[in-house]
Order: C-alpha cells, then structure tokens, then sequence
C-alpha cells in the first residue's frame, strides 16, 4: 500500500519584478523575471525527496513558497489535501507547526546574542507553552542530535558549524514536525561534518518518520539520502524519477551535463556547469536548454517539452524523449 500524499505543488509559479526602486515600479511597466516555472512536484508521507540544480535553478524560491515564506505568483501548494499557497495569519498556525526548516547558514540562522539554551526555550515554548521540564526536553533534542546538555550554556559563536547546525537540527525537532525542507543543510561544512549531518538526517527519518525535501547541488548527497530526485534549471524540473533513473540513466542533456562534470562520476563531489540561472517572462519561449544543449533541434527553439515519462518513475522535459 503506497503512503498518502503530503504535499503537493500544481504549476507553481514565482515571478520577481526587475525594478528595484518602488517609483519605477508605480509609474513604469514592469519588467519581472520568472523564478519558478509551473512546478508541479508531489511528496509522499515518509518519503525523501532531493531538489538538485545550479545557483539560481529556482530550488530555494521553491522551498521559500512551500514554507509559505514568500507569496505563489500562480498555481497552489496543497499541504494534507489543503491549499495552503492562499491562507494567511492564524489559518497557517497548524501548517507552520508541522513543517520546518534547516537553513544553509547555521551561522545566520541563531541569534548570536542568546544563548542555546534561550534559543532552544523559545522554540519549545512556541510548541508547548509554560510546561514544565522544557530544558530536560531541549537537552533531549540535543542529545538526538549528538550533543551534550554543556551546549545549552554556550552561544552560536563557541560552537562550530557543525554542531551550530545541530542545534538548528534540535531546534526544528523541539516543533515535533512531519515534514522538514533542508535547503543546502552541509554546503558550508567541510566532507567530514557534511557526512555526519547526512547520517543524523537519515536515522531522523527512520526513528521519527520525517518526510523531507532536500535541497542541494551535491549529487553525491542527494543520491545516499533521497528516493526521489528532481532536476531544476532555469525554474523548471526538467526531470524527476528515481536515484537510479536520474543519476544513472538520464534522459535529458542537463542532467547529463550535471553528473559528467562531477569528479569521478557519481561518488564526486559539487556539480557545476552550465550557468543556469533565471530568464526574463519576455524569453519564455522554446526550451531554456536550447542555447546550451549539444541535441538541439528546430522545435526546441519553438516549443518549451513538457514532462514526459519514459517509465512508471521516471519523467523528462526534453522533446528527444518523444522522438521514434
């Protein structure tokens, strides 16, 4: 029996505006580029799903709109069959309980002036109130996370980014989430601490039954962690299947383009090619890839590919999947 949908996204757009003075935003036509492109992208309860693309893919603009943090510009975001994309105020209390964030930066993301212990206290008491015994339940948090009840008593700047990202970890959990965006969780960490956070967020999954959407441009990473994994480019998911789909057969050029220029193939580390990024409302016509792809055809200047699946878990957005 398949588990039940959690989340999912139906063409989901974001539009930015280009101008950046409120003047030329009043009196002169806008200009805006489009961030995220109609993305549509479903979540099993339980399941792990990794969101791999270049700076600029539109990847956090995603997370960013699951999490409610900035507006859909179109389209809508179900949480638990609910549009969530169009509530508001308290009506988002319960959504914002049960999904949380691990920021990239665990630097940024504490307060450098509180201590763990006042970081972990607030949380807690957002949770549940003036109960008694919540610094015996943040040390419960930390010890989940591999830290010691000593870090209550220290600030973000004695620790280091490895256990700051604990604590952002601890922090998340002190909510009791269902599900968790990770938006490049180890980016800023060296291999070593980047493995150790993996694994936490792996037994984390398995001992609570987290559902994730995990961010990253670490192929590597993504595929030790995610049953599923999506590739964006310029705000578009360009293809989406299993590891083994993805990472090993792919179908389109991006993709491929991806995991060639990763050292040693798959066991590599960062992917980084094609400058992605995002293009202008104006340029939406043909596919994205076209000016860079080394199989591009005449349509493929015309016509923007839509997913297609070429198996039961496996889809692409490139017009070479349609061919006989």
């Amino acid at each position: 029996m398949s588990a039940p949908l959690l989340l999912e996204l139906r063409e989901v757009s974001k539009d930015f505006d280009l101008e950046s003075s409120w003047i030329k935003r009043l009196f002169v036509a806008r200009r805006k580029f489009r961030a995220v492109d109609r993305v549509s992208l479903t979540i099993a309860q339980g399941e792990v799903v990794g969101l791999v693309g270049e700076s600029g893919s539109g990847k956090t603009s995603v997370a960013q709109m699951i999490l409610r943090l900035h507006d859909v510009s179109s389209g809508t975001i179900h949480y638990r069959g609910e549009d969530i994309a169009h509530q508001s105020g308290r009506a988002l209390q319960p959504f914002r309980q049960r999904v949380q964030m691990v920021f990239q930066d665990s630097q940024s993301a504490l307060n450098p002036r509180k201590t763990i212990r006042q970081t972990m206290l607030e949380t807690l008491r957002m949770r549940h109130g003036r109960a008694t015994d919540l610094e015996g339940r943040a040390i419960e948090l930390l010890a989940t996370t591999g830290l010691g009840p000593e870090t209550l008593a220290r600030y973000p700047h004695a620790l280091s980014g490895g256990q700051r990202q604990r604590v952002g970890i601890a922090r998340a959990l002190a909510m009791d989430p269902e599900f968790i965006v990770a938006d490049e969780p180890v980016s800023s960490l060296d291999v070593s601490l980047q493995a150790q956070i993996i694994n936490l967020l792996k037994s984390l999954r398995t001992e609570r039954g987290l559902t994730m959407l995990f961010i990253s441009h670490d192929l590597a990473l993504v595929n030790h962690l995610c049953d599923r994994v999506a590739v964006m480019y310029s705000g578009r998911i360009v293809e989406i299947g299993l590891p083994e789909d993805v990472l090993r057969d792919s179908a389109h050029p991006y993709t491929k383009a991806l995991i060639a220029a990763v050292p040693r193939g798959i066991r590599g580390r960062r992917a980084s090619v094609l400058a992605s990024g995002t293009r202008a409302l104006a340029e939406g016509v043909g596919c994205a890839f076209a000016a860079r792809c080394p199989n591009a055809m005449a349509i493929c200047q015309q016509t923007s590919p839509e997913l297609a699946p070429l198996s039961a878990s496996h889809k692409a957005a490139c017009h070479l999947v349609n061919l006989p």
